[in-house]
């Protein structure tokens, strides 16, 4: 559904974007990741024919962007960051002013309009115009207004910011509905734990460059190392050294606590569990150590530059 090779952009002597190539299939959630200038913004305007590549190629939808421009902008949906919307409509104008723009017939136009109000909470304000809305309520009607002509593809650029937690976690629940056969979708974001809860795939952009791409799994057995499992015991160790399976990486020993690391969990955790309670020791729990998206982010940003970018599935 998105497809890009090589895609860049020059500004005179600024590169935005440099050789990005990324692959997003229908059903799937792209997360684009980066700090502020890195080329995220860039990169979705190329997308949505808003801005020419200098090198390389991308298609949306089937669709190349230079060449089938106007097919490119009738299939994607866009939130950007500066919404454009026009403060003396109300909501229910606006949108059906937009969906004559892309040609909606009358009656799925108007069957649209009232499901998004309804959908995004806006319908309780029928007549109040646009310009006294809060930056959560525009936010809310922004992707409402992306989504009127039922695009097959989303390009979304920070979907949550501005909301209060009940109005994001709205808009997240909307963003996993609309995840489907026929959809690809692109999230740009600096909400990481958003970031981890919608997104199948992950690409980190750094001074224009792709640096990390994968999986959320992937790519954190691949930058933290393997996963880290913690058994809390009911009784104090007082100095005792517990024997292990073999496999097993021991990481942390404290009064009451041991962590350690395993290639191969499904197999070494019962085992563990099974050495500890011959030893006399009782488990309380035994769990995973949470990683976080950012330890991941964080550990990509700080690579020097010149090191080959991570692609992992």
């Amino acid at each position: 559904m998105i497809e890009t090779h090589d895609l860049s952009k020059q500004f005179d002597d600024f590169l935005a974007v440099d050789g990005v190539s990324l692959q997003v299939g229908a059903g799937e959630v792209l997360a684009l990741l980066g700090p502020n200038g890195a080329g995220k913004t860039t990169t979705v305007r190329m997308l949505t024919s808003i801005l020419r590549p200098s090198r390389g190629w991308a298609r949306v939808a089937g669709y190349d962007v230079v060449r089938q421009s106007a097919k490119v902008r009738a299939v994607v949906g866009v939130l950007t960051e500066q919404h454009g919307l026009y403060g003396r409509m109300p909501a229910d104008e606006y949108l059906n002013f937009f969906g004559q723009l892309y040609g909606l017939q009358p009656s799925f136009r108007q069957q649209q309009v009232r499901e998004l109000l309804e959908q995004f909470g806006l319908s309780s304000y029928p007549r109040l115009r646009l310009g006294e809305y809060s930056k959560g309520m525009r936010q809310k009607l922004a992707l409402a207004r992306a989504l009127l002509h039922q695009p097959p593809v989303l390009l979304l650029d920070e979907p949550t910011s501005a909301m209060d937690p009940e109005s994001a976690r709205l808009v997240r629940n909307a963003i996993r509905q609309l995840r489907s056969a026929e959809r690809a979708i692109i999230i740009c974001t600096h909400n990481l734990a958003e970031a981890e809860e919608l997104a199948d795939q992950l690409a980190i952009i750094r001074r224009g460059r792709i640096i990390a791409k994968g999986s959320p799994a992937a790519l954190k057995r691949s930058l933290l190392g393997l996963e880290e499992y913690e058994v809390q015991l009911a009784t104090r160790l007082n100095g005792r050294v517990p024997k292990l399976p073999d496999g097993v990486d021991l990481t942390l020993q404290e009064e009451a606590c041991l962590r350690y690391r395993t290639p191969q969990p499904e197999r070494v955790n019962p085992a563990v569990l099974r050495a500890l309670l011959e030893q006399g020791l009782e488990v309380v729990t035994l769990q995973e150590v949470p990683r976080s998206l950012e330890q991941v982010y964080l550990q990509a940003i700080a690579a020097p530059d010149g090191v080959e970018a991570l692609h992992v599935v």
